[in-house]
């Protein structure tokens, strides 16, 4: 079954932007498998990307724009600024040298990729994207891996909130206080690692849901998502997956379903501490 990119819904951000809810992201992905893997994705339809500077795979995705025949305005492009780079200047440096890997005039979304605390530049990081949103470079700008009293501090002392929080969340780590925070705020939760790196997919109530509709457990997870108001974005490198992990708009979790879904979390990470993370791995 085909599944065309306009069943995709979108989602408003700051700034009369949208964000496509279901996109194809690429850490993890080796840079000589990122081409191929995000060229199969954009044919298979998905419209949004989402790579960064700690991924050492920019280069590769925009030449997967251009090798799936896109236009730049045809492709939500997100990257991020590592925690190298944080500070006023260098991240505003930081993100014209990815733009230059990806061979783009601006992005679409650049976010702070960690708070970082220990080093305490977030905020000037912060309005360092701030400007450079205004001079063009980025149409949106948001954070990745922030806690309630970082978004705080950052609103408080710029007066701008971010458009995205991208998180860890997935049905072991639901966020649930988090993603309150956001409603409030009117920032959009992105979920990284939305299938807890695999380790959901096994889970008995997954697994039975999963078989009432005749789905794998990954579609079902990314239905969960998608239904809870989520922006997620899977990655695969196998071209079954990645396809599949698109079907997700023909088939509704019940209410049933999605609280069942619910008693799944343990508030179990698969990623580092926002709290205390300060090098690599990244995401």
């Amino acid at each position: 079954m085909s599944f065309s990119t306009n069943q995709v819904p979108t989602i408003p951000l700051r700034g009369d932007i949208e964000i496509p809810q279901l996109g194809f992201g690429v850490f993890q992905v080796p840079p000589e498998e990122t081409t191929e893997a995000t060229t199969r994705a954009l044919l298979a339809g998905y419209r949004h990307i989402d790579t960064a500077a700690a991924y050492r795979n920019e280069a590769a995705v925009g030449q997967a724009v251009h090798a799936a025949g896109l236009e730049r305005d045809e492709v939500f492009v997100t990257t991020k600024c590592f925690n190298d780079d944080h500070g006023f200047e260098q991240s505003q440096r930081a993100l014209r040298d990815s733009l230059d890997r990806l061979e783009m005039d601006h992005v679409d979304l650049y976010l702070i990729h960690w708070p970082v605390p220990s080093q305490d530049r977030y905020v000037e990081t912060w309005h360092g994207l701030i400007e450079a949103q205004q001079a063009g470079l980025t149409r949106a700008i948001g954070v990745s891996n922030f806690q309630p009293a970082h978004l705080e501090r950052i609103i408080a002392e710029t007066g701008v909130t971010p458009a995205v929080n991208q998180v860890e969340l997935h049905p072991r780590l639901q966020q649930h206080g988090l993603r309150r925070e956001h409603a409030d705020r009117g920032i959009v939760t992105e979920a990284w690692s939305p299938l807890a790196q695999g380790r959901v997919l096994d889970d008995p109530t997954i697994v039975e849901i999963a078989e009432e509709h005749d789905r794998t457990p990954a579609q079902v997870v990314i239905r969960w998502h998608l239904q809870l108001g989520n922006v997620v974005i899977p990655k695969s490198v196998t071209p079954e997956r990645i396809e599949a992990n698109f079907a997700v708009f023909d088939f509704h979790l019940t209410e049933a379903e999605m609280a069942a879904i619910e008693q799944l979390d343990v508030g179990e990470r698969t990623g580092p501490d926002p709290d205390t993370f300060v090098r690599p791995p990244a995401r």
